[in-house]
This record gives structure tokens, C-alpha cells and sequence, in this order.
């Protein structure tokens, strides 16, 4: 659907407590489990959890929150309606205990949320079954991150994702709708190597006819830094960016783009379900990834579920509806319901929406927004 056509009426919101549209916890069948970890439908393992801790954003990038969209309307959800953080750090947990060893905090813009320094502090602790640490991880679009990145790293955040979809002031600020500059983003990343994060990637999404212009400037002004630039195809997530496929830059195309100007060499991926496709650039070891979800679906590898801000649980980026949990964390289920809720709703899980896109399948009219469930 494009966004010209998208009315009042068509708006996706996953969840609100006057109208609950949420999918039933399946009830029948075992959990199954492997290593520790919860199977899904497809043999794939539930390793890792998106948590969405706002759905507030002070950027309106076209791709994810578009400004004639989303500015119509008062579309945030109440404080109330958001999972606290002992509720956020309760569902981690009982996650942990049953095989999530990475969870990623997202938005919205996650460093909006008052206070995440706290959420980070407690999740920090969190041990898996065998004693090593979660990995703590965040995406944010670097706005404050100047101001945050050194508490953010006493708090125990392990890795940082930036969104910088250019270098260029003209293309970055059309891309973030507000008129912030690049600068400022770049400030951020300066100021998170700073403070010792050693795990810095950027992530671009490539839309066709903006910035393709792009990609090599940004190899460029990161090499010898060790930040990781990942080039994303633009994707279809949501139903209000007017997505195209003719927008779409494939991965193949950014390759040839990356090689005119650098020698390219493949690399092994870090792990099965690593979503980026890696390749060092240039004569020493700096590295860039890209991100395939049109061209090159990661569905079969996928071991990620998605949390939504009101606590729904979500299978797929591309998901319609989610599974509600709130009321359970809200109701007075026990760790051992919540965990055999979880259990049944990853057991039950057979989604692979990219696929069926490549492969000319039908698909869902209606998607979550990115910005209730972090991208």
C-alpha cells in the first residue's frame, strides 16, 4: 500500500488496551526444545529477543515513520500501556533461562526512554544457564548519543548500532525528515568509540535514486576505525513508506558499486543466523556487510522474536499481529506460565514472509509498524 492511499481508518496499531487485537497463545502440542534453546516448526532456535522500550522517535525517516503519516495523527500509546522495566527485565529472564543468549533494545529511539541506563544496568546482569554473560546490545539513530554513550557503557551495554543513511547534510537530513545533521551522528559514534565500544556498526538503508551515491563515501570516512558499515536493502516493513520493489537496491549492485572503487573479498559468517553478508574492503582488515532481506531472504536462520513496546510478542519484522504477554506479566501468571506461553508461541512459529515475497507468493495486506517493534 502506498502511503498516498493510507487513511485513518488502515493505520496499524498493534496493540491498544481498549482494543486488544492480539493472537491466541497456542494452547495444544509440546514445546519443543533443542540444546537448551526452544524450537520452532522450522528447527530454528530462539537465541535472540528485540526489545522495543519506546515508540517515540525524534526522526521521521521515510522508510520507517514518514512525516505526512504519522504526524496526522496523536498514534503513541499511553505511559501506562508500556512494559515497565521489571516487567522488560521479568520476560528477559524467564527468556535466558530457556535459551536467549543476545537481547537488542530498540524504539522508537531507545535512548528517549527515560531512565534505559537502568533497564541496561539490570539486563547486564542477566547469566545464561552455563554462566556467561547476555549479550546486551542496541540500535539507536544516534541523535544523543554523544551525550549518552559513556553511561551507557557504565550501565554494561556490550554493542551499538547507528543509523546513518549518509555523510552528505542535503541527503541525510531529506532522509531523516527533521533537518538533523550528520554531523551530530558522527559526534555520537566519535563519542562511543570514546567511551569503549569496541562493537560499533552503522547501518544505511539504500533506497534507489537517494543515496546510493553514499556507500563509498561512508567505507571511506570509516576505515581504520574498525566501526562495520552494513548496507540495507530498503524493505517493505509497515504499510505507510509506500515501499517499492523499484527502490529496492539489490546487494549484488552494491557489491559492484563497492568493488569499482575497493578490492572486496568475502568473508565466513561470524554464525548461522548472522542476518549481514560480510566482505573486508581495501587492503587491511576493514569490513563492511549487507543486509539481503528482498533479495536474499534469511528466513531458514532466523532465530529472532520481537517484543513490542506494549508487550506483544512478534515472530517476524513482517508479522500483522503479535502475541500478547502483558496481560499475563499483569495478571499474576507465574514464571513457569509465562515461560510455557513463550515456549508454545515460538514452538507454533513457521513464519518466513521474506521468502514468500522473493518467491511471488501472497502476503498479509497488513504489517506492524517498525517503530512499535524496532526494526
Amino acid at each position: 500500500m502506498g502511503s498516498e492511499n493510507l487513511t485513518d481508518n488502515s493505520r496499524v496499531i498493534p496493540i491498544v488496551s481498549e482494543s486488544l487485537e492480539a493472537l491466541p497463545i497456542p494452547l495444544n502440542g509440546g514445546i519443543r526444545e533443542k540444546d537448551g534453546c526452544w524450537v520452532d516448526m522450522l528447527g530454528r532456535p530462539l537465541t535472540d529477543i528485540r526489545i522495543s522500550v519506546t515508540d517515540h522517535c525524534n526522526f521521521r525517516c521515510r522508510y520507517c515513520k514518514p512525516k505526512e503519516i504519522w504526524d496526522k495523527f496523536d498514534a503513541y500509546l499511553p505511559h501506562e500501556e508500556l512494559l515497565n522495566f521489571e516487567e522488560l527485565y521479568r520476560i528477559s529472564r524467564i527468556a535466558v533461562e530457556h535459551g536467549v543468549r543476545k537481547i537488542r533494545l530498540t524504539g522508537g529511539e531507545p535512548l528517549l526512554r527515560k531512565h534505559i541506563e537502568d533497564l541496561i544496568a539490570k539486563l547486564a546482569t542477566l547469566r545464561t544457564p552455563d554462566g556467561k554473560k547476555v549479550d546486551i546490545a542496541m540500535t539507536t539513530n544516534g541523535s544523543i548519543l554523544a551525550k549518552k554513550a559513556k553511561g551507557l557503557k557504565e550501565a554494561g551495554l556490550d554493542r551499538l548500532t547507528v543509523s546513518l543513511d549518509a555523510l552528505d547534510e542535503k541527503i541525510f537530513q531529506e532522509f531523516n525528515d527533521v533537518g538533523f545533521p550528520a554531523a551530530k551522528v558522527l559526534e555520537g559514534i566519535h563519542a562511543a568509540r570514546e567511551a569503549g565500544f569496541k562493537h560499533v556498526k552503522v547501518n544505511t538503508v539504500v533506497k534507489r535514486g537517494i543515496n546510493e551515491n553514499q556507500i563509498v563515501p561512508l567505507l571511506e570516512h570509516f576505515a581504520g576505525t574498525g566501526v562495520i558499515v552494513r548496507f540495507i536493502e530498503y524493505m517493505d516493513a509497515g504499510t505507510s513508506n509506500g515501499w517499492r520493489m523499484n527502490e529496492v537496491v539489490p546487494t549484488s549492485e552494491v557489491i559492484r558499486i563497492v568493488s569499482e572503487r575497493f578490492k572486496v573479498t568475502p568473508l565466513t559468517p561470524n554464525y548461522l543466523s548472522e542476518t549481514a553478508q560480510r566482505w573486508r574492503y581495501g587492503e587491511g582488515d576493514d569490513e563492511f556487510g549487507c543486509i539481503s532481506s528482498v533479495t536474499r531472504p534469511f528466513c531458514r536462520n532466523c532465530s529472532r522474536a520481537r517484543l513490542s513496546i506494549e508487550g506483544a510478542v512478534y515472530l517476524c519484522l513482517f508479522a500483522d499481529r503479535g502475541f500478547d504477554i502483558r496481560t499475563m506479566l499483569r495478571g499474576g501468571a507465574s514464571d513457569e506460565e509465562i515461560a510455557e506461553a513463550l515456549g508454545r508461541i515460538w514452538t507454533n512459529r513457521s513464519n518466513h514472509y521474506s521468502e514468500l515475497r522473493m518467491n511471488g507468493m501472497p502476503l498479509p495486506v497488513k504489517k506492524v509498524e517498525m517503530s512499535y517493534i524496532g526494526g
